[in-house]
């Protein structure tokens, strides 16, 4: 037979931390513009027992041009959401997902002008 997993307890860290339904649709939403302009290619979502992280590729054989990053640990200090860049340098923090992807956004209307 399967095996049953308990339901996490009130007040108990959980396990992994995950992205709620509305940040990963707003989130795909950008990737999918991302990949129509032509920029983004590819995509990677890692759940840690820290952190939620999506990763935007150019290439899969490269490493993550962006990662939007979900820690709720920061969540009363600098703000639980984050955009890295490349090289692994904090581009925006904050405790909305909107402004942090503000910077990506702004990107994408420069790329559909061009």
């Amino acid at each position: 037979m399967g095996t049953v997993t308990p339901f996490p307890l009130q007040g108990r860290a959980p396990s992994q931390i995950g992205f709620e339904r509305l940040e990963l649709t707003r989130i795909l939403d950008l990737y999918g513009r991302m990949v129509a302009a032509g920029h983004w290619r590819d995509y990677a979502i890692e759940f840690s027992r820290d952190a939620a992280v999506f990763a935007a590729f150019r290439r899969a054989t490269e490493r993550p041009e962006i990662r939007i990053e979900k820690r709720p640990d920061l969540r009363n200090k600098q703000g639980m959401w984050a955009l890295v860049n490349e090289q692994g340098m904090v581009l925006k923090r904050g405790h909305e997902l909107g402004p942090v992807l503000a910077p990506v956004e702004r990107r994408l209307m420069k790329l559909i002008e061009d």
